[in-house]
């Protein structure tokens, strides 16, 4: 399990499937996400199915998070795909399904802890992103955490009518190193295997992953 003070993040299991269902039908999670039509259980089901032949380090990672005294419940998903060994990259995607965790700080510490992961753990020298133009909120975290704009593909998106342009963010791992101040962050609990989220553009995640 990969731990800090408010977050962990675990294997995505059978029983997590309802709630991405609910989750993946909400037009307010969906609307910064690949998602535009209905999901049923048994897309969510084949989903889940399809994790067992992807490797460790790319299957997607079901976030808990607690708030003061309370317990930990699953709000979202997080993971690293499209990994280039050769150049040691991967791209992020994360998503909170759980409204009633927005706007309180999880996904930046979500975000923080997974390039934490990618970085110590994994050995990454580079950690890209996509995020569209329309997710602002989602802009800001990625800019807190270190992340910085490469470039746009203008109006590579579609959505409600209209087209959108998609905005490239990138983090190296001497960019993380100093914004860190030359240490890591929170401690994780890394897998036996250390190359081991269906992921979505970042700016919103997993099913997204």
């Amino acid at each position: 399990m990969i731990i800090s003070e408010r977050v962990r993040l675990r294997a995505i299991e059978r029983e997590d499937i309802p709630r991405f269902v609910e989750w993946l039908n909400d037009p307010e999670v969906t609307a910064n996400l690949l998602i535009c039509l209905p999901l049923a259980a048994w897309d969510e089901a084949r989903w889940f199915e399809s994790l067992a032949s992807r490797a460790t380090e790319d299957r997607p990672l079901a976030v808990e998070a607690r708030q003061p005294g309370g317990p930990w419940v699953q709000i979202g998903n997080v993971g690293l795909h499209n990994f280039n060994w050769t150049v040691r990259s991967a791209e992020f995607g994360i998503f909170i399904g759980d409204k009633s965790f927005w706007n309180s700080g999880f996904g930046t510490e979500t975000t923080r802890l997974m390039v934490k992961h990618g970085f110590e753990t994994l050995n990454l020298n580079r950690i890209g992103l996509d995020v569209f133009e329309t997710n602002p909120r989602a802009v800001h975290v990625y800019e807190k955490v270190g992340f910085v704009h490469e470039g746009r593909r203008r109006q590579a998106h579609y959505r409600d009518g209209q087209y959108w342009d998609v905005l490239q963010m990138s983090i190296l791992r001497s960019e993380w190193k100093v914004a860190r101040g030359g240490k890591w962050g929170a401690q994780t609990t890394p897998a036996k295997n250390v190359r081991g989220e269906r992921i979505f553009p970042a700016s919103c995640g997993p099913q997204g992953m």
